[in-house]
């Protein structure tokens, strides 16, 4: 069974930084693309950022939503089989609770994790 760990919410004030963990023990890590989405109340789940494995087509590439450009930094530990999400600038918009996604589309494979609350207070 794989499983997928995030760690690292809180509640902070607006402006300030949090960081994200999301660790998978039990996966061929560098074969998947990796990624983080959120979801606010109400709202529909969102691509945060995500970040492409070294085995991948895409190695190390990454992508990020524009609300999110400039403020927050995917990355990857592949020997620690951890991916990363630093959180910089927050701001109150950004609260939502956050999944970390693992898919590898050529094995149809898709995996989540139970979700990290993050809560800016502004």
């Amino acid at each position: 069974q794989v499983q997928v760990v995030e760690s690292g919410g809180g509640l902070v004030q607006a402006g300030r930084s949090l960081r994200l963990s999301c660790a998978a023990p039990g996966i061929n890590f560098s074969f998947y693309i990796w990624a983080w989405y959120r979801q606010a109340p109400g709202k529909q789940r969102e691509l945060v950022a995500s970040i492409s494995g070294d085995r991948t087509i895409r190695d190390d590439s990454t992508n990020y939503a524009d609300s999110v450009k400039g403020r927050f930094t995917i990355s990857k530990d592949s020997a620690k089989k951890t991916v990363y999400l630093q959180m910089n600038s927050l701001k109150p918009e950004d609260t939502a609770v956050y999944y970390c996604n693992a898919n590898r589309r050529d094995a149809g494979l898709d995996f989540w994790g139970q979700g990290t609350q993050v809560t800016v207070s502004s």
